[in-house]
């Protein structure tokens, strides 16, 4: 029997009826009849008597009856249970971030993901500082977080979730750490050292990419060349011998923006980009 045969016996082996049983399962009376007279054939015996007056089960239908009504209860109990997991199963959107420090910055979007994802758990991996979107790239994350603009043919770009200014890392004995802000001009001649995939203007390509954030302080601390680097730097990385000299209003910011692989936006992207608002 199909689950729609069984689903018409049972019925009718309730109601004792093939009208009331055909208005019930949304049915023609005729598919009804038809159904009981194949199980009936299929079996080889009766299962219902039928009179002008009424309809019984005879007593080899009640006993099938019974024991199809045990089994069919427990698969829909089955069914109903598996589907409540499915929808409380918590899932998990892994994110890579380029500055580590953006989990607190941009609390904001990821407090509105899982206040409207409550199911859905949030995991951050810090990015490689040489190539962030590696880890994107050998999908061992769902999400990266890096700077824009994001031009890469095989990542596709989302919205900014958090922009700050930036700030020039140079050793304290720099002649460039004596000054209150500086310009773009105040970096010509000057080594400039790259801090991930920093975007123009500030990288000019006369400097080396160090594997490490401690590695480039290292370097900007040792005189090796000065590094313009994400505001957030000044608090979450100080060292006395490094100094972060504020660029002039209006310079160009850092935004941070979420991006994925192309062509792989998932139903968890969607709720983060959202969350973006």
């Amino acid at each position: 029997m199909d689950r729609r045969d069984i689903e018409i016996f049972l019925t009718l082996a309730d109601e004792l009826h093939f009208g009331r049983t055909a208005q019930r399962l949304l049915v023609s009376q005729a598919r009804v009849s038809q159904t009981i007279a194949k199980l009936e054939r299929q079996l080889g015996v009766l299962l219902f008597v039928r009179t002008s007056r009424r309809v019984q089960l005879t007593a080899t239908g009640a006993v099938l009856a019974d024991e199809v009504r045990a089994g069919w209860d427990r698969i829909e109990q089955a069914v109903s249970a598996a589907r409540a997991a499915g929808q409380s199963v918590a899932t998990t959107l892994t994110v890579s971030l380029e500055a580590p420090a953006l989990a607190d910055l941009a609390a904001d979007v990821f407090g509105r993901f899982t206040s409207h994802q409550p199911s859905t758990r949030i995991v951050f991996r810090e990015a490689g500082f040489a190539d962030p979107l590696d880890l994107l790239r050998r999908r061992e994350v769902d999400v990266a977080v890096t700077n824009a603009p994001i031009e890469e043919p095989d990542i596709e770009p989302g919205p900014v979730i958090h922009t700050e200014d930036v700030v020039l890392a140079v050793a304290r004995t720099h002649p460039l750490a004596a000054q209150h802000i500086v310009t773009l001009e105040d970096m010509v001649g000057h080594v400039v050292l790259r801090a991930g995939r920093r975007a123009a203007p500030y990288w000019d390509g006369s400097g080396q990419t160090p594997s490490t954030w401690q590695e480039l302080l290292a370097a900007v601390a040792a005189g090796e060349g000065i590094s313009p680097v994400a505001k957030h730097a000044a608090e979450y990385f100080a060292r006395p011998t490094v100094t972060m000299v504020p660029f002039t209003p209006g310079s160009p910011s850092i935004r941070w923006a979420i991006c994925w692989r192309r062509g792989e936006r998932t139903a968890g992207i969607d709720a983060l980009v959202r969350a973006v608002g």
